[in-house]
C-alpha cells in the first residue's frame, strides 16, 4: 500500500461526513481506507437513522475497508500492552502500522505511538 494513503480514524469520517471541506482537500483523489473496527462504530450507533447509515455506506463503498489479520492482531496486541490503548484504537493503529499507512486522526492519543505515521487533525 502508498506511503501516501491515509487510514482514516472513526473521528475523521464523521468530520468528513459532516462536510468538513479541509479534511476532503487532504484527501484529494486518493482511496480512504478504514479498519472494519471504524466501519463497526460508524453503522453501530443505536441511534443511527435509515438516511444516516445510506449515507455512511454510500461513504463506506468509496473505502478500501481493511479487516482482521492474524499479523493485525499480533500487532495490536503488541501496542495495546506498550500503550494502554483502548483495544479498538489499538486494532487501528496497528491496522495504519501493518499495512503502511499514514493515520489520519484527531485523536492525540495516539501520539503516544513513535513507530506509527500520524497525520494529526484539528478543527
Amino acid at each position: 500500500m502508498s506511503g501516501n494513503s491515509y487510514l482514516l480514524d472513526t473521528n475523521i469520517v464523521l468530520y468528513l461526513l459532516g462536510g468538513d471541506k479541509v479534511l476532503a482537500g487532504i484527501l484529494g483523489n486518493r482511496t480512504p481506507y478504514v479498519s472494519y473496527i471504524t466501519e463497526m462504530e460508524l453503522l453501530g450507533s443505536p441511534k443511527l437513522s435509515a438516511a444516516e447509515e445510506r449515507t455512511i455506506g454510500h461513504f463506506l463503498d468509496a473505502c478500501f475497508i481493511v479487516n482482521m489479520s492474524q499479523e493485525i492482531k499480533n500487532l495490536a496486541i503488541q501496542i495495546r500492552r506498550k500503550s494502554g490503548l483502548k483495544l479498538p484504537d489499538s486494532i487501528i493503529a496497528a491496522t495504519a502500522e501493518f499495512n503502511g499507512l499514514s493515520l489520519l486522526t484527531a485523536d492525540t492519543e495516539f501520539n503516544k505511538l513513535k513507530s506509527l505515521s500520524i497525520l494529526q487533525y484539528s478543527k
